[in-house]
């Protein structure tokens, strides 16, 4: 699995104007290629008017699904030009729109290509990009006496505290990076002298929004 990649959270709309013709750029998370193409559909009924609606998706974490079209522009110059900017900027699991109003001068393959690219940039600039990153939830038990330095060595690795409880014992549950998880481990037994008990739980990727850290599961 990929350890971090880049999504979009959440959409947004762009638009350029290049010698009187109008591109409208319109962004959405997808998770399939199902969603995907039910967002191609709406954004043609909502811009039934225009001559293009063309469009770029890449679905999966490794982007298992990558698809374009001109929608009757010249070949290569609408959607493939929209895909490199989603491919160029690693980003997974989104779908764009460029709809395009006619504005009566023909802009020639390099003019469409570098229109489609700035409104599909636009797009992506008014949208809200984020990280996520492969994580494993690991269950710590440990005593009273140690959970001072737990805390410390935790708070020191920018390690997330899920839950604590405190009972008898202390348990509690954190979010560690998968790269940091053999390391975090051999720290806790180092500080507890061996006394920390450590549970192995799933994997699932997270990404720290406006300050939240938000799971993927």
């Amino acid at each position: 699995m990929v350890e971090t990649y880049k999504a979009v959270f959440t959409g947004g709309q762009g638009e350029i104007v290049e010698k009187k013709s109008r591109f409208i750029a319109n962004v959405r998370p997808v998770e399939t290629e199902e969603e995907a193409l039910a967002f191609i559909e709406e954004m043609r009924k909502k811009y039934y008017d225009a001559r293009h609606n063309c469009f770029a998706f890449c679905v999966g974490v490794e982007r298992e699904t990558l698809r374009c079209s001109d929608d009757g522009e010249p070949s290569g110059t609408a959607g493939k030009p929209m895909l490199e900017v989603l491919t160029g900027g690693e980003i997974h699991n989104v779908a764009v729109v460029v709809t395009r109003y006619f504005g009566g001068t023909l802009l020639g393959t390099g003019g469409l290509v570098r229109a489609y690219t700035q409104a599909t940039q636009e797009g992506l600039k008014n949208s809200q990009v984020i990280e996520k990153k492969l994580a494993r939830r690991i269950k710590l038990i440990t005593n009273y006496n140690d959970i001072g330095k737990i805390q410390y060595l935790l708070g020191s690795e920018k390690i997330h505290i899920e839950t604590s409880d405190y009972t008898d014992i202390v348990t509690m549950q954190v979010l560690v990076p998968i790269n940091q998880v053999e390391l975090i481990e051999k720290k806790l037994v180092e500080v507890t002298n061996g006394k920390i008990q450590i549970e192995q739980g799933d994997m699932f990727y997270y990404a720290i929004i406006e300050g939240e850290v938000l799971s993927f599961e």
